[in-house]
């Protein structure tokens, strides 16, 4: 039996990612053979609509994935974000599975790549592997259901705040934020415009300031004071469900 430092070490050595960390090391074994590490660059398209899902992605370190619904008026609405807490793609189903959403690399680095087919085998052989990827599958799902109540009820400001801060948090804790007007108008589906008003605001406060591509925030107490509850209640469920998989900057490494 493995002593808790070795233990410690073993999942240390695996990729940055909360989800493939969180196995134990048997169901680890039954993947990382056909586990491909990769470096996603921002903006790398994943799936599209339509597309038959072959190839589950493991986010690792700061890399971020959005989920993004196509509108009839051609705009792209942001519903929620993935980081080193899970993964995308074909995580708890069997055969075709064709994508509902456009799934893009939001921030880049270090991915882990699976296929499918392989993690269908894996899970095949072993109950708790079958068991974790349902919990996260419900972690998921309770993302976005907190994000339509969030978009319905909370203001502009509130969400923005939320969005920078859920970035922020899976960024190792760096209070520099890769996220541009644009990108973060994206995430709240309103217009540039309205977008960069709130962030001035913000800067009026001393909240955060702007970088050439990135936010910079300056009193993350502030922000989350003008933050909706939504994160808290999805880290909630998180620990509830999976502890220890939301990145926590104070305790994840």
């Amino acid at each position: 039996m493995l002593t808790r430092r070795e233990q410690m070490t073993e999942v240390s050595d695996r990729p940055f990612n909360n989800l493939l960390r969180r196995l134990n090391a048997a169901d680890y074994a039954l993947l990382a053979p056909q586990l491909s590490a990769d470096e996603a660059k921002p903006g790398d398209l994943l799936y599209n609509p339509g597309d038959n899902v072959q190839t589950v992605h493991f986010p690792c370190g700061p890399t971020l994935v959005s989920y993004m619904v196509p509108n009839e008026d051609g705009r792209d609405v942001e519903t929620i974000l993935i980081g080193r807490e899970g993964a995308v793609g074909g995580i708890v189903s069997h055969g075709f599975l064709p994508a509902y959403t456009r799934i893009t690399v939001k921030f880049g680095g270090p991915v882990v790549r699976l296929a499918v087919s392989k993690l269908d085998t894996a899970k095949s052989h072993s109950p708790s592997l079958r068991n974790v990827f349902a919990r996260y599958a419900d972690c998921m799902l309770a993302q976005i259901f907190q994000s339509t109540a969030c978009n319905a009820i909370h203001s502009i400001e509130q969400r923005t705040a939320k969005w920078i801060i859920s970035a922020m948090e899976r960024t190792d804790g760096d209070n520099t934020v890769p996220l541009t007007h644009e990108q973060l108008a994206t995430l709240l589906g309103v217009g540039r415009s309205y977008a960069s008003r709130v962030i001035q605001t913000f800067k009026a406060e001393g909240v955060l300031e702007t970088r050439r591509g990135a936010i910079l925030v300056r009193n993350p107490d502030a922000l989350r004071l003008h933050s909706c509850l939504c994160n808290e209640a999805v880290k909630t469920h998180f620990e509830e469900v999976l502890r220890g998989v939301y990145p926590d900057p104070g305790k994840d490494n």
